[in-house]
């Protein structure tokens, strides 16, 4: 196994990354001691780099295992741009394509392979003569049938194992239940392999839900409050994408329409115009979403309720994966719930999908805290509200409602439980449609008992009584609505019924901006501008280059020196060779147009310095402001220099800032930092070096 300081070593070089997230150096160290492991990580957790990064660190070759060529392109693109030698193998490349991969991988000049199931037959040749290091499944719940992406293929795949006992296997996926865990690892033959299951809680992702009335009109509004962001909406049929797309077109934004009945060069088309910000919204069926590692999708909106939760969680997940604020918001109907009933009970584990979609309705109707609800299917447990979902931010009213359920349930019981909800609704309201004329509903008591109360608010009535257990829909009988055995108590004993005022479909106006950002006058959109010309000319997606979250650090730290472009969080070694020059003279160039002040610099100290008088910790403080750890040990380090109050030996010993004294003295060049990191071979990090530096200049 490689040394442990190696592995920060690898991950700054080729990811940019000075420390680990949650679990990552963990797995990362069962994988290089051969131990099997299933890795359970949302998306956006940072699964790819328990495998990626392993593979650098081992000798031999890496097969991963990948459901969708447009993933593993992405993923191939991605390590390509880091400097990582990585290649893909499929049934769409010629002959001589192949060839010239296996010519690679016999000359050692490829770490990573990516190969669908379907393609393992290619890779006979490189299992007979290669030596295989790690053997990566992801996306592993299409291996199980209880997975919600079932794919046959997947389930030939426990041969890898017999074939190569000696070889780790590390499966990874971003959603699983326990049934599902236990059935990859024992499909895959590794049922002692070590399970990781990270948080599931994205804090960045704001959770709103909606009911779906005027659904067109609200979406409009939603998009002229997030002007120039891409974004996902899922739709549960083709005719739905087509038509959203096709009303967004009109209303002037840059939409289309993508699912399995288009070709598919239309198809890849799309999602290689989507990845490179050529279109901005994918109206899409699920299908889309698994093959996209864009990290700057900043919202998703579902135009219908889905299917289950795990399904919901990973399309969520694919907004904000580089960390930064982003919004999903989940529109749901009494409708919705009815055609998924349908299509479930066509399952051959229709059983199991009723069950799902009912703890996909709970979460669409609930009450409390929905960030709670969500992760505690995970088996994950909020203490507190999240504060960042639509029930949070806007608690529900509650009032007494008895008289309104009265009305509803004596309703039912005068239509002998025979209507469904839509009926129920029309014979309190008193309508006048053939449905009510012709059954004589226009004659029974509670004929127009409530005309005053909206059809629309009636139905988020109705449906609290059926969430409340007053209520039950009879799926199997033509969705009628019948009594429980707790109306009565309601009835015929004036039981107390709390209802909630419905929620008041609110269509916002947009967000009032105080200038318009352009390439001018933001420092971001320069940036981000710079990031899409070298993209364009390298032909991989700008998020390649960098990723928002980089580019934000970019324009709040505004590095002008090699030294200070290797601290951003974001930017290894090779993209510092290749692209730091071009950033930082982008950077240097907006600060002389702008007169950019030092004010600017001794207010971002002082930011840091209020937060450690409150006696934060470093870590604390970088989440706290969101910025890389080491520039807030920077911070610190200025602070000291400055006199301000702080205790520099709370993060560096006096023998650490002799070891620093005494490699300054014998190098030749130790006024910058790698001099250094490369005197330690690595063992000392950058901003401890750059604490010492501090220090030593002080005692001058």
């Amino acid at each position: 196994m490689t040394k442990n300081t190696d592995l920060h070593s690898i991950l700054k070089t080729y990811f940019g990354y000075d420390t680990f997230r949650p679990l990552q150096e963990k797995i990362i160290t069962d994988v290089l001691n051969g131990k099997d492991t299933l890795v359970i990580m949302p998306t956006g957790g940072g699964k790819s780099i328990c495998y990626q990064l392993p593979a650098l660190a081992l000798s031999g070759i890496t097969i991963v295992i990948s459901p969708l060529i447009a993933l593993m392109k992405d993923q191939v693109d991605g390590l390509n741009t880091n400097g990582i030698n990585a290649a893909f193998i499929n049934s769409s490349q010629t002959e001589a394509e192949q060839h010239a991969i296996y010519d690679r991988v016999k000359n050692n000049d490829i770490k990573l392979l990516y190969a669908a199931p379907e393609s393992l037959s290619y890779l006979e040749s490189i299992f007979t003569n290669t030596e295989i290091a790690l053997i990566a499944i992801d996306e592993a719940h299409c291996i199980s049938s209880w997975g919600h992406d079932f794919r046959p293929a997947y389930q030939q795949l426990g041969f890898l194992k017999n074939r190569f006992p000696n070889v780790p296997v590390i499966a990874l996926t971003a959603t699983a239940d326990k049934a599902t865990r236990d059935d990859i690892v024992n499909q895959l033959n590794i049922p002692n392999a070590t399970q990781y299951v990270a948080s599931f809680d994205r804090s960045n992702l704001s959770l709103n839900v909606k009911p779906g009335v005027d659904r067109m009109q609200q979406i409009v509004r939603f998009l002229e409050n997030h002007t120039n962001e891409s974004g996902i909406i899922y739709c549960l049929s083709r005719k739905s994408t087509e038509a959203v797309a096709t009303k967004l077109l009109k209303e002037g934004f840059n939409a289309i329409a993508y699912h399995a009945g288009l070709g598919h060069e239309e198809r890849s088309t799309i999602q290689d115009q989507f990845i490179n910000d050529d279109i901005q919204i994918i109206c899409a069926t699920i299908a889309f979403g698994m093959g996209i590692d864009k990290s700057n999708i900043r919202w998703v909106i579902h135009y219908n309720l889905p299917k289950n939760m795990e399904g919901y969680y990973q399309e969520i997940g694919r907004a904000g994966r580089d960390g930064l604020a982003s919004d999903t918001l989940l529109f749901h109907s009494y409708a919705d719930v009815v055609q998924l009933r349908q299509f479930a009970e066509k399952t051959s584990n229709s059983e199991v999908q009723l069950a799902k979609l009912e703890r996909m309705k709970q979460y669409s109707d609930a009450l409390t805290c929905r960030r709670k609800i969500l992760l505690s299917y995970f088996g994950e447990y909020l203490e507190e509200d999240c504060g960042n979902c639509d029930v949070c931010k806007n608690p529900p009213q509650f009032f007494d409602g008895t008289i309104i359920a009265q009305k509803a349930l004596s309703c039912i019981a005068r239509l002998k439980e025979q209507e469904p909800i839509g009926t129920v609704i029309d014979v309190i309201r008193g309508a006048q449609n053939n449905t009510v004329l012709e059954k004589g509903y226009n004659h029974i008591k509670t004929y127009g008992i409530a005309p005053e109360i909206s059809w629309n608010n009636w139905q988020q009535y109705i449906i609290q009584l059926i969430n409340m257990g007053y209520l039950e829909i009879a799926f199997h009988e033509k969705n009628t609505l019948k009594l429980t055995t707790l109306a009565k108590a309601v009835l015929f004993n004036n039981e107390k019924v709390p209802l909630t005022k419905p929620t008041d479909v609110k269509i916002e106006a947009p967000k009032k901006t105080v200038e318009k950002a352009t390439p001018t006058n933001n420092l971001f959109e320069r940036l981000r501008q710079l990031r899409l010309e070298i993209a364009k000319e390298e032909d991989v997606p700008a998020y390649h280059i960098f990723t928002d979250a980089t580019l934000k650090e970019m324009e709040a730290e505004r590095p002008m020196s090699d030294e200070e472009f290797m601290q951003i969080s974001g930017v290894g070694k090779r993209k510092l060779q290749e692209y730091g020059y071009q950033f930082i003279k982008e950077i240097i160039a907006f600060t002389k147009e702008k007169k950019v002040k030092k004010e600017r610099k001794k207010n971002t100290y002082n930011e840091t310095l209020k937060w450690y008088q409150e006696g934060l910790s470093p870590e604390e403080i970088a989440e706290k402001r969101r910025l890389n750890l080491a520039t807030i040990y920077s911070h610190i380090a200025k602070l000291y220099e400055e006199d301000k109050p702080v205790d520099i030996y709370q993060f560096i010993s006096k023998s650490q800032v002799e070891a620093i004294e005494k490699a300054q003295e014998s190098l030749d060049n130790p006024s910058q930092l790698k001099p250094y990191f490369d005197y330690f071979e690595g063992s000392v990090d950058y901003f401890t070096i750059r604490l010492g530096l501090s220090v030593l200049k002080k005692n001058k």
